[in-house]
């Protein structure tokens, strides 16, 4: 028996009677006969097994098959798939506790009633702009949302194919509309879907207009999910919904092409570039905007140029993830190119690749890598954009703006804020995630270290990695055109600034209750010492903080500082059941260092970053 008294048989008798109830209520064929089909497995009754005997391997064989399928069945039915303010996000099949148009349909149900109880006699009615990208189920999934909202009287303005992430956030603010919805896993495996909700305007009128929900939206719209009795209660209409054209697109390209400083124009047709968008939406709209903007080398990766839910060519579609962008990094080394650029699959994040002469090595396989080929952390990258910006800033005609900002999350680089604070800008730390970011007062360019970069606020209120990308290459030619790379740019920083490098380590759990676990053992007993040097200050960020780096509200996870200026960051992810410590040194240069002296720096910098990962580890365990 468990807690309650109830034998296995009876806990059984109750999760089968929830499958056939929600198969009964299940509006998609295919989700429902998988369901059938592990009911099947988890009934099955080994023939011939007796109490007083020992099952034999065929019996044995069927017991394993019934309780592998009736584990399935519950992790599938243990709750429904929460909403938060990162929407939605699961595995596709069929159960609440996964993605599938059962629980989009209750979820555009929650939206609608949220929607029209804040707008409640306001007229006209609520306008909501409906985006999907080229995942499985995602055309399904908009389709069913457009019904539900219209079935309503919401006017639904859906996207005219699979598109961006960024071009969704754009026509939010385009068509002022008062809310978003992206059907999306963004960087996740193929077997993922999700659902992000952006609101604007009448509903959000400050400055996060058209950025992603947060808290307390989030629990307002899952009270009203959780209030949806059933699929069949939700009225879905047949059609009634308005399919946006192209021109929505050609807006959005319009927009980012006029970030182009129009002075780098000639330079653009020198740089050589190639761009993957991992099998996802960005390819097309990315190489318009590059071409343009004059840009007219650029080489699309083949294997990887067009949309594919399956992503084959990559083990996760994730810019950052090791191996995800050989393939470009190959075709750059086969054809000389200058410039690598990297999309995820719904577009929003922009890694980028350069040649990096001082990371060339003569001993292993002959590799792009090996000739130096390397991808910027995310960092290198919001610094290079940063600089760039404050740059069109400065030489921009009239005074600065009193109000305008940068932004960066509280596991990012410290650097920006020196860059902001040279350039008499004021800098905010947000806690992480774009729907803080996007949402500060006066911004002008705002970045988190996962490769996700704001550069355009005014028309997209989130992080775009085509508009990111076009500034990475603007910036690229002209320091060609001048004899130097990126690298001449980041080294000048470190003469300012100090070099600033930054890394993370991360230990990933199968029990999620190890996760909250182990941040609380650092806690309440963090290391005295990190990478040799003297720990100085602990902060627990589940009180808040209020300090000269900027008040966040509570969250969990510990900040450590070090004697020697090493920061660490230890925190859960939103997204995945680990546990990442970002860590970051500073490594002092000389205002006059000539290039010896930077790269010396680099890997002083190198060497320290690597103790401090060293420690880390020992701290998670791993």
């Amino acid at each position: 028996m468990d807690g309650n008294g109830a034998t296995p048989e009876q806990d059984w008798a109750d999760l089968e009677q929830q499958v056939r109830a929600w198969i009964d209520d299940d509006p998609d064929r295919d989700t429902a006969d998988e369901l059938r089909a592990l009911l099947e497995l988890a009934d099955r009754d080994p023939q011939g097994l007796t109490d007083d005997a020992d099952p034999t391997p065929q019996q044995q064989l069927t017991l394993q098959t019934r309780r592998a399928a009736r584990d399935e069945l519950a992790d599938r039915f243990s709750g429904l798939l929460q909403f938060g303010t990162a929407g939605l996000r699961g595995r596709l099949g069929g159960g609440p506790h996964r993605m599938n148009r059962a629980v989009v349909i209750r979820a555009a149900s929650g939206i609608a009633d949220y929607l029209l109880g804040e707008l409640d006699g306001v007229s006209p009615a609520p306008v909501v702009v409906v985006g999907y990208d080229a995942r499985h189920k995602s055309h399904d999934f908009a389709l069913d949302t457009a019904a539900v909202l219209t079935a309503v009287g919401i006017d639904v303005r859906l996207m005219p194919g699979p598109l961006p992430t960024p071009v969704l956030a754009f026509a939010v603010r385009h068509l002022d509309a008062d809310a978003g919805i992206m059907v999306t896993a963004s960087h996740n495996p193929p077997q993922d879907n999700g659902y992000k909700v952006y609101l604007g305007g009448r509903v959000v009128t400050d400055a996060g207009q058209g950025a992603q929900i947060v808290a307390p939206v989030d629990e307002a719209i899952a009270h009203e999910i959780a209030r949806v009795p059933s699929v069949a209660s939700v009225p879905r209409a047949a059609n009634g919904w308005t399919v946006l054209d192209q021109g929505i697109v050609d807006a959005y390209v319009r927009a980012v092409v006029a970030l182009a400083d129009p002075a780098d124009r000639a330079a653009a047709a020198g740089l050589r570039i190639v761009l993957t968008p991992l099998h996802g939406v960005g390819g097309a709209v990315a190489a318009r905007v590059l071409a343009e903007a004059g840009f007219t080398d650029v080489l699309v990766v083949p294997e990887q140029a067009e949309p594919d839910g399956d992503f084959p060519s990559v083990a996760f579609p994730n810019p950052e993830e090791p191996g995800a962008i050989d393939l470009a990094l190959g075709l750059a080394s086969d054809e000389r190119a200058d410039l690598v650029l990297a999309l995820d699959p719904d577009a929003d994040r922009c890694a980028a690749a350069v040649q990096d002469l001082r990371a060339r090595f003569h001993r292993g396989p002959d590799t792009a890598a090996a000739e130096g080929w390397r991808m910027l952390h995310g960092d290198e990258t919001g610094a290079l954009l940063g600089s760039e910006v404050a740059d069109r800033l400065a030489a921009s005609e009239g005074p600065l703006d009193p109000g305008a900002r940068f932004a960066s999350s509280i596991v990012s680089s410290r650097l920006l804020a020196r860059i902001a604070g040279s350039a008499g800008i004021e800098h905010s730390q947000t806690l992480t995630g774009f729907k803080w970011i996007s949402r500060v007062d006066g911004l002008v360019f705002g970045y988190e270290e996962a490769l996700g970069y704001c550069v355009d606020p005014a028309h997209v209120r989130d992080k775009d990695g085509i508009s990111a990308a076009l500034l990475v290459a603007g910036a690229a030619a002209r320091l060609k055109a001048q004899g130097h790379t990126v690298f001449w740019v980041l080294d000048n920083l470190a003469r300012t600034h100090g070099l600033h490098l930054s890394d993370q380590v991360s230990a990933r759990f199968a029990d999620l209750d190890q996760i909250g676990a182990t941040v609380d053992r650092i806690r309440s007993g963090p290391p005295a010492t990190i990478g040799g040097s003297p720990v100085t200050e602990v902060v627990d960020l589940a009180a808040g903080t209020d300090d000269d780096r900027g008040g966040l509200p509570a969250t969990d996870g510990l900040r450590l500082l070090t004697q020697d200026g090493t920061r660490v960051v230890v925190r859960p992810s939103g997204t995945e059941p680990k546990v990442k410590c970002y860590l970051e040194v500073i490594e002092p240069v000389d205002p006059d260092a000539d290039h010896d002296a930077v790269t010396q720096a680099r890997r002083n910098a190198r060497h320290r970053l690597d103790a401090v990962a060293s420690d880390m580890r020992a701290a998670l365990g791993i």
